[in-house]
């Protein structure tokens, strides 16, 4: 799994060093080579919610932005590849790996 984090936004929300096209010109390119299984772009920051559950089972639900975190997760691709190398590869051509973004590999567990 590619997970897609920006580390800065514009006014729009789109990550800074990131165009449209690139985006579309990526998404192109690992569709036609045959390895995405899923992937999509996640809603704006300020749609988020998290939940945390404490000990006691209390359910603590929060509204988004989160100001504890720098990156925001922005989406994601789950791809078949052969191997870890073959991966990064992708996630070096991804263009949210550019402009202080980063793309988290993380391989999918299987039970």
């Amino acid at each position: 799994m590619l997970l897609i984090n920006a580390e800065e936004l514009d006014t729009a929300g789109t990550p800074v060093g990131c165009e449209p096209e690139d985006w579309m010109r990526f998404d192109k390119e690992i569709t036609d080579a045959g390895v995405v299984v899923a992937s999509e772009s996640l809603g704006d920051l300020v749609t988020a919610t998290r939940v945390r559950v404490g000990n006691d089972g209390t359910r603590v639900v929060t509204d988004g932005p989160f100001a504890e975190s720098r990156e925001v997760l922005g989406g994601f691709y789950v791809i078949d590849v052969p191997d870890l190398d073959v991966a990064l590869d992708w996630a070096a051509r991804c263009p949210g790996s550019r402009a202080g973004g980063s793309v988290d590999v993380r391989p999918v567990a299987e039970f």
